[in-house]
């Protein structure tokens, strides 16, 4: 497969994911706010609000391929801060058997690890660009791999 079409699917596997999720958030962010209240954070409705917007904005430019270097390094910070925040310690419902406690710990970390993969993956969008099947490419941005 030509390193361009690569890129882009590789940008639409990654935008998808973000894209759906801020679509969520913003059309029910209770679930959001609730985390983030977790958190300490103060205004996690507005808050919720705001992570949905940018994931749902984020998501589409890099899945068309547009500023995608900022976006992408953008999205890798995202992901670093969500998953030593939201995602690195142990779960301890109130209520719940030790065992349900236990391996809800362990997705928590499964969805750090995944989320600080997934910043890798950005980071390598940010350095390398958007390939030439983009909206960047278009605009005569840099977009292509220089082998």
């Amino acid at each position: 497969m030509p390193q361009n079409a690569v890129i882009l699917v590789g940008r639409i596997l990654l935008s998808v994911m973000f894209i759906m999720s801020g679509f969520s958030k913003l059309t029910d962010p209770s679930g959001t706010a609730g985390m983030i209240t977790g958190a300490g954070f103060p205004a996690a409705t507005a808050l919720a609000y705001l992570a949905g917007l940018f994931e749902l904005v984020a998501g589409a430019f890099v899945l068309v391929g547009f500023q995608t270097k900022i976006t992408a390094f953008l999205l890798a910070l995202f992901c670093v801060f969500t998953a030593l925040v939201f995602h690195s310690g142990a779960i301890n419902v109130p209520d719940f058997p030790e065992a349900a406690n236990g391996l809800l710990t362990l997705f928590n970390g499964l969805m750090m690890m995944k989320n600080l993969a997934i910043a890798g993956g950005f980071l390598v969008l940010a350095a390398f660009g958007a390939g030439s099947l983009s909206v960047d490419a278009r605009r005569g941005a840099y977009a292509t791999v220089k082998a």
